[in-house]
């Protein structure tokens, strides 16, 4: 496992430039480029402030509410997505050139960070704007939420590209999966609503928190969106900081694991690449 992980820093600089084609080829003969991404954040707090302004449906600044969820959704699911394929997708560059195959995954990582900041850039630009604080007590947890959600989804990314490199069905099915981890994070509902609902079905209030991003996303919500109550509505628990610390330490643990076994997977596996594609 040393060795592998050594091999990879060895490659750094072509990681470093597999991220940078990744980043180039999303956009590529687009005026805009790199802005896109973050126009988007902006286009979908527009979007949102219109709809549930006619539904009447939420709470105040519902649509900052969203996007503190949004926001780190579209880098799990992004990475996630391309992560996947990205092995199979680079066949021609497997069977033909040796290097660590493990850097093919980890760079759509890579590029799905870099989008992910630009879209924050443009969120707390937005933030400024419309005048809404966040809660600067909290703050401090962000880089940690961020740092546990990219080793999560290091290690997740390893064993399914190599999954789907022996069963091409797992791309498929991630779409499906996707949908529904989508529903199972607190993004559009509370968090408190969906403890509630598992207090009423005689389940430990704390189930939600078996999802792993429930834990990124709540620290995110809590820390921008800047309370745990609006108005009368209950929207997280009404807690210090220890206890997202807490929940994202747990998950920076089973991080930790899932990465070492997806190495140990892609690394049992990648001699068998070429073969296979």
């Amino acid at each position: 496992m040393r060795v592998h992980v050594a091999e990879i820093w060895e490659y750094r600089e072509l990681l470093d430039g597999l991220i940078r084609k990744e980043l180039k080829v999303r956009y590529k003969n687009s005026v805009l480029g790199f802005v896109w991404s973050m126009v988007q954040p902006v286009f979908l707090l527009g979007v949102y402030t219109l709809v549930f302004s006619i539904l009447g449906a939420g709470f105040d600044d519902f649509p900052i509410w969203l996007l503190c969820g949004l926001i780190p959704w579209t880098l799990v699911s992004t990475t996630l997505s391309t992560a996947t394929t990205s092995v199979v997708a680079n066949q021609g560059l497997v069977s033909k050139v040796p290097f660590p195959r493990a850097v093919l995954p980890l760079a759509t990582l890579g590029s799905a960070l870099v989008h992910f900041v630009l879209q924050m850039c443009a969120f707390g630009i937005v933030l400024v704007i419309v005048w809404h604080p966040v809660d600067w007590s909290y703050i401090w947890l962000l880089p940690i939420a961020l740092l546990v959600t990219a080793m999560l989804l290091a290690g997740m990314s390893l064993v399914l590209a190599t999954l789907n490199v022996y069963a091409r069905d797992t791309q498929h099915l991630l779409e499906l999966a996707l949908v529904a981890m989508f529903w199972a994070n607190p993004i559009v509902y509370q968090y408190e609503r969906a403890a509630v609902w598992f207090k009423g079905q005689g389940l430990p209030g704390w189930l939600p928190l078996l999802n792993p991003f429930t834990s990124v996303i709540t620290t995110f919500q809590r820390t921008i969106y800047g309370t745990a109550r609006a108005g009368e509505m209950q929207l997280l628990p009404d807690v210090t900081q220890w206890w997202y610390l807490r929940n994202l330490t747990l998950v920076g643990v089973l991080a930790v694991c899932l990465m070492l076994l997806g190495l140990f997977i892609f690394d049992r596996a990648e001699g068998n690449f070429a073969e296979v594609l």
